[in-house]
């Protein structure tokens, strides 16, 4: 029986890219392109397997799927999926592993950057012609803490080492990791924050790590380290966050994601002093399609000559 796979990335581009590479390859599939919600939707009924991003998938699409055998996102990220009662327990949900190191460290990079050396504010004064000149803090000498140590956050240890700063990592799995200078248990979370200029979070969601940056530990840092938020947005309790820097408890805040997305308009962070806020772009790169496509084509393979039972499962309590 030919297998019908649904593949959306939000770019229509991309997602012509996909079909583009893969249909030639497979023949046997038949790959049917959802430029939109709606497309993915009346596509759903007769299709096997879905290919995109995974925390745009919404469960009334899953649960319209009902030969749904295989989901394949485009993410790291597994979360949307974890609790979403209409994905059946024997479908396998594979992800993208071990290549968004790049992108995502070079966000964290700039928004380091451009907090400490305080960016928005000489924007600010350059359209208003201003000539304003303060000290700029060099991230050399500085302690960087991340907390969650898996690929991505050994390319930021790395891209941070190359600039000349100390490096802590915050993990419960790990006891060493490449350019780490030192690693703490989660439970040691407050020593840790309390030892940096800049925390990144980079631990994925769980109700383990569900507002793990929280009020206590935002007390324990310096007044002026910056949180920055890389991972998901509910891994950062945002009102804590919102009162700590409006009470200058801490320098400022870079944030990526956010608990709700798109964020609202009337969200309070968008007016938070002294944070630089990013639209969910970390992973979001030109080179992302080309990093993500080797994994697609293995899992398809595996589909292809075993079916879904050959996958490995990003899921736990998922088929493995």
């Amino acid at each position: 029986m030919t297998k019908s796979i649904i593949v959306r990335h939000e770019i229509a581009e991309l997602t012509d890219n996909y079909l583009l590479k893969l249909t030639p390859m497979f023949p046997e599939i038949k790959f049917h392109a959802a430029y939109s919600l709606e497309d993915a939707m009346d596509l759903a009924p007769e299709a096997h397997a879905f290919i995109g991003i995974g925390p745009f998938v919404p469960a009334v699409m899953i649960g319209a799927m009902g030969k749904l055998e295989w989901v394949q996102t485009l993410t790291t990220g597994v979360d949307n999926f974890l609790n979403m009662a209409e994905l059946p327990d024997h479908v396998p949900v594979t992800n993208i592993k071990d290549v968004q190191g790049p992108q995502v460290s070079e966000t964290a990079l700039m928004l380091m950057m451009s907090l400490a050396r305080r960016l928005p504010a000489m924007l600010e004064a350059q359209k208003a012609a201003r000539w304003e000149r303060h000290m700029q803090p060099a991230l050399f000498g500085k302690t960087l803490c991340i907390l969650g140590l898996g690929n991505i956050s050994e390319t930021l240890a790395l891209y941070a080492k190359t600039l000349g700063m100390k490096v802590l990592g915050v993990s419960d799995s790990r006891v060493k990791a490449p350019n780490v200078d030192r690693i703490y248990k989660r439970d040691e979370l407050n020593v840790a924050a309390a030892e940096c200029d800049f925390l990144v979070v980079l631990v994925p969601l769980s109700e383990k790590t569900h507002h793990i940056i929280n009020a206590q530990v935002l007390s324990a840092m310096k007044p002026t380290g910056f949180v920055l938020n890389l991972a998901r947005g509910g891994c950062v309790d945002e009102t804590a966050l919102i009162e700590a820097l409006r009470a200058e408890t801490i320098a400022g805040a870079g944030l990526d994601v956010f608990e709700h997305e798109p964020l609202p308009q009337a969200d309070p962070i968008w007016s938070a002093p002294n944070v630089v806020l990013t639209p969910h772009i970390a992973g979001f790169a030109d080179i992302v399609a080309e990093q993500c496509l080797p994994t697609v084509i293995k899992n398809l393979r595996i589909y292809a000559e075993t079916g879904a039972s050959g996958l490995n499962s990003a899921i736990p309590n998922k088929l493995k």
